[in-house]
């Protein structure tokens, strides 16, 4: 059995594998099954693995040194589908992305200085170039703090990243279709390329008024087809061709201002990825 170095490493929302690209063979579809074996891919609790049976958590970071001068470190991302033996390299995944810098200054990719390190990354997937900046005090990374996001208990240290180009990061346009505003199956949608390509939808045109357990939309399977066929015509006019066996385009339904109970919020937003609702 041959022993693969990893970190395991909660980065925003998501939790993944960061392994260093020397690590791992050059083929693809080699890569590949080793990516698949440690998340134990195929299985819906992914039980002979680390992946923990949710998309969010069946991730992978691969870095390495840059040849490109404008960075300092390479960062591929790889979505290790979980019900189903596939590795999808198609988007970016920021939330992974913020711990990238990190694992980089550990493994001495990059010297470390005081009190923050800047770490030039190119993220492989789509050809965009960000900085993030770690908290290193005295030269050492830095884990705990105050900075706190929805979604993730307790706190940490802060990471700021700054996307340098992330307009049209898959298609070339922030508006890959031309349009402000499409039509599929009647139901009015935004396609939008920024960061990552996504596809907007009204929540109420789907029948959907309040953002309630995630359970009840997971369980929603006539809302799950419906959702799925609008993204994939999505997908054919964005230019992203068949994106059936695609984590992109990624589909939001949002809700706009109102007041629930004692929440008043301006824009709730529910995320779907991977047939699974965030």
């Amino acid at each position: 059995m041959k022993k693969i170095p990893c970190v395991m490493m909660r980065g925003g929302t998501s939790r993944g594998a960061f392994l260093l690209a020397e690590h791992l063979p050059e083929d693809q579809t080699q890569r590949d099954k080793i990516l698949m074996a440690i998340m134990g891919s195929g299985n819906d609790l992914e039980i002979d693995g680390i992946g923990g049976g949710n998309p969010l958590t069946s991730k992978v970071a691969i870095i390495s040194r840059s040849s490109d001068p404008r960075a300092d470190v390479d960062y591929l991302f790889a979505q290790v589908i979980v019900h189903e033996q596939r590795v999808d390299t198609t988007p970016n995944c920021g939330n992974m992305l913020s711990g990238v810098g990190a694992f980089a200054i550990e493994n001495g990719l990059i010297a470390a200085t005081s009190p923050v390190t800047r770490v030039r990354i190119r993220n492989v997937n789509t050809g965009t170039f960000i900085e993030a900046d770690v908290q290193t005090p005295n030269g050492v990374v830095e884990y705990e703090g105050s900075a706190r996001i929805d979604g993730v208990p307790g706190t940490a240290a802060p990471v700021a990243l700054t996307f340098l180009n992330a307009a049209g990061t898959k298609t070339g346009k922030v508006f890959p279709t031309d349009n402000q505003i499409d039509y599929f199956d009647d139901v009015p949608v935004t396609c939008i390329d920024m960061a990552m390509p996504v596809v907007i939808i009204p929540a109420e045109y789907l029948g959907k008024t309040v953002m309630n357990y995630r359970r009840n939309w997971d369980a929603d399977k006539a809302l799950l087809a419906r959702i799925e066929s609008i993204r994939l015509q999505a997908g054919k006019a964005m230019g992203l061709g068949d994106v059936s066996n695609m984590v992109i385009p990624k589909l939001c339904l949002f809700l706009q201002r109102r007041k629930a109970g004692q929440l008043m919020y301006v824009i709730l937003c529910r995320i779907l990825a991977i047939a699974r609702w965030r």
